[in-house]
């Protein structure tokens, strides 16, 4: 018995699967659009018009929120970039020297290690957000990047030693042979067998990590007090007094250039992504 899709013909089936991928992409790039179209929309009209096309062109917007608080906005980017970076190195050494301990040697407890190590996933943030506030104060760490970037250098993210785990189980147990026939110990397979072979999924925790620092709002918010400290995210914040109003549109402008980064970040490195994902699976 055939289907009502088996019934159609291959043509109009690769046009109606076209057409809803299409619909589907239009939904989700909608906002990004219509944040786009209000950067460039006088005060009056970025919610007088769901249309995405502005009727007057206002592109001091982005002159007004570049300039609008104290300084430029090229400071907050630049603290953005420096927290993102300096995850992203973190991450992708500390996690992947744990994976790889977790992934290719033999040591007591290890099964018991890796098993707390993936329990730390299952802790929301704010579960530990006072206890890791209270050490950060002792150690005068507070209004500084240091609580954010510390933890990434000691492998504090429980998700991409999982991933990079999976990863280094796929990979050949004889290189490692091999390598130690020629006289590589642990650090030398790391360093000259695991870390080339690794490229995809090293790519991927390194994307992750840097979309994840350059949005994430909540830490910045706590730990940084100074103006001048302030991330993207936070920065943003400050478009909104205390009464609810809002500069609409120099924060959209700035909105739209803080998804600038992440975006071309994708553009360039989607192919390591991809690479990385779906080379990256579940094996015991």
């Amino acid at each position: 018995m055939t289907t009502h899709a088996e019934r159609l013909s291959p043509p109009l089936v690769s046009v109606l699967r076209h057409a809803g991928l299409i619909l589907g992409a239009c939904v989700v790039v909608y906002p990004l659009l219509w944040m786009l179209g209000s950067s460039l929309k006088p005060e009056a009209e970025i919610f007088g018009t769901a249309s995405i096309w502005p009727t007057h062109w206002q592109f001091d917007n982005y002159a007004k929120g570049w300039n609008g608080l104290p300084g430029t906005f090229g400071g907050f980017f630049l603290n953005s970039a420096v927290v993102s970076t300096l995850a992203v190195i973190g991450n992708v050494s500390t996690c992947s020297f744990a994976a790889y301990a977790f992934a290719r040697l033999r040591f007591a407890g290890r099964r018991l290690w890796f098993a707390l190590m993936l329990g730390t996933l299952m802790l929301p943030y704010h579960a530990t957000l006072v206890p890791q506030y209270v050490l950060f104060l002792h150690l005068g760490w507070i209004d500084t990047i240091l609580p954010l970037v510390t933890p990434k250098f000691l492998a504090g993210d429980a998700f991409f030693i999982f991933l990079m785990v999976q990863f280094f189980r796929r990979l050949p147990r004889e290189l490692d042979e091999a390598a130690e026939i020629d006289g590589c110990g642990p650090i030398g397979i790391y360093w000259k067998i695991i870390l080339p072979l690794s490229t995809p999924v090293l790519a991927t925790a390194g994307i992750f990590s840097f979309i994840w620092s350059w949005d994430d709002f909540f830490a910045p918010l706590i730990y940084l007090n100074t103006l001048d400290n302030y991330t993207v995210p936070v920065a943003l914040s400050t478009f909104v007094d205390q009464t609810g109003e809002a500069a609409w549109g120099p924060l959209f402008a700035m909105s739209t250039l803080a998804v600038l980064p992440v975006f071309f970040l994708f553009l360039f490195f989607q192919r390591l992504l991809i690479r990385g994902i779906a080379t990256t699976g579940l094996r015991r």
